[in-house]
């Protein structure tokens, strides 16, 4: 934060800092570092695929997240992810063809954007000796966190969730990646708290967002964004706020690539909150929370989180990964929402499942907070924030089977298992539901079945 000058070694254990308390930044001195002359100097590490550091989408960036030694790094091949157009979801949102596309993070080894900014913590964490590594989370953090610590058997991993704050889907991936996982009664915000203390009392590394080095990878997908655009920095970023560490990561890397030189202008970014978990929207589109210089007005936030404790209200919506209340990297945030001429908006989860059916219509399955990003994009492009002919990135942060229940809620037949998944948080109606057709075993009913359906 201006005002505090204070640096630590990169060797330190530390999150915070010490003076003034506010998250800490990974700060280059560029002026002593090699910079590639341009961004298309990184294409040449394709012709090295049988090189794990050129292999990791990642790690053939390591120029623009040079902190680690690179005999430190633990890459298990991130980063291979795919930026898709899709004229079918540009329909849906409203955009002309051609301008609509979808960053498809699912495609990470534990299916979700997550594998980006672990594998640069727990490179950090490995260069500093540790054990142990642990963290809060809604499913995603622990499915990466258990999957490097049981691919590399460097650590052990101790996993924080909430009571009945998790898929099967990502809870499954933490228990059988050998992970230490502890259920504690309450939300992620309560699970972040004590999972803060612990690390602290027991000096267990901590890989959530708060971790500086976590964001660092999180910059590498907008650098496979624009290399996929062949370097053409696109109008809208548009990107679903949970913990708020990837809209953090984004405007970093494009304040990183503008003061380089590497690009000549920066994209507009979008934050799509669920509803039923909105803090960023009503502080920021509501109340009016900017950046300010680095100076926020934090008696905004204090009053606001007062106001949410006086009223006992939780984060509440299907969409688990951004069901967050108190989102840590909110600071980084908004530092990110001024440079990029950034917009936060709320979606709900009806709008959510709607997008998400539409984006698994045109070949791509998401799970529901992903989609928050397609909706947010609907949403702006109807206020007429976003205009038909501007280039739009919408980010899906985690696979479809991260979560499948909501997916088949929202398609089956059965009202009673669509209102217990779905009628709980508000979901009406299913518009683009893609029902099971129910014949009987009966080769004549069955042809009639797929003639009158086809």
């Amino acid at each position: 934060m201006p005002g505090c000058a204070a640096t630590y070694d990169v060797g330190e254990v530390r999150t915070s800092c010490a003076k003034c308390g506010s998250l800490l930044d990974i700060d280059y001195d560029w002026d002593s570092l090699p910079v590639p002359n341009s961004l298309a100097d990184f294409e040449a590490k394709w012709s090295r695929r049988n090189e794990p550091l050129a292999f990791s989408g990642v790690w053939r960036f390591y120029d623009l997240l040079p902190f680690a030694p690179l005999a430190k790094i633990v890459s298990i091949g991130e980063g291979q992810t795919l930026l898709h157009p899709s004229n079918g979801v540009a329909k849906f949102v409203g955009l002309n063809e051609g301008n609509l596309f979808l960053q498809y993070e699912g495609m990470n080894p534990s299916g979700s954007f997550k594998d980006n900014g672990m594998t640069a913590a727990f490179t950090h964490a490995h260069t500093i000796g540790a054990s142990r590594a642990a963290c809060a989370s809604t499913g995603n953090t622990s499915a990466s966190l258990a999957l490097y610590c049981g691919v590399s058997k460097l650590m052990q991993a101790v996993i924080f969730i909430g009571s009945g704050k998790i898929s099967y889907g990502k809870l499954s991936q933490a228990l059988d990646y050998g992970a230490l996982t502890i259920q504690i009664a309450g939300d992620f915000d309560d699970a972040m708290h004590r999972v803060q203390q612990v690390s602290v009392k027991q000096g267990i590394y901590l890989v959530n967002s708060i971790n500086p080095f976590r964001l660092e990878g999180q910059k590498t997908i907008m650098f496979r964004v624009l290399e996929a655009l062949r370097w053409r920095v696109p109008d809208w970023i548009v990107v679903p706020g949970g913990n708020l560490g990837n809209s953090s990561a984004f405007g970093k890397a494009f304040h990183e690539l503008h003061q380089l030189g590497l690009i000549d202008r920066m994209p507009r970014l979008a934050v799509i909150n669920a509803a039923g978990a909105d803090t960023l929207y009503q502080l920021y589109e509501k109340r009016g929370l900017r950046w300010n210089g680095g100076r926020p007005d934090a008696s905004i936030i204090n009053n606001y989180y007062a106001e949410m404790d006086d009223a006992n209200r939780r984060a509440s919506t299907i969409a688990s990964a951004i069901e967050i209340n108190r989102p840590v990297n909110l600071y980084k945030c908004l530092r990110a929402l001024e440079c990029c001429h950034g917009v936060v908006r709320e979606v709900t989860d009806e709008q959510m499942l709607d997008a998400k059916a539409q984006v698994g219509a045109n070949g791509l399955g998401c799970e529901p907070a992903s989609a928050a990003s397609v909706a947010g994009a609907k949403m702006l492009r109807e206020q007429g924030v976003i205009a038909p002919d501007e280039r739009v990135v919408c980010i899906l942060t985690g696979h479809q089977l991260k979560d499948p229940t909501a997916t088949v809620a929202y398609h089956t037949h059965d009202q009673n298992e669509f209102n217990r998944v779905l009628g709980s948080r508000g979901v009406n109606r299913a518009a683009f539901a893609n029902r099971a057709v129910q014949v009987e075993n009966n080769l004549e009913e069955i042809i009639r079945a797929i003639e009158l359906n086809s």
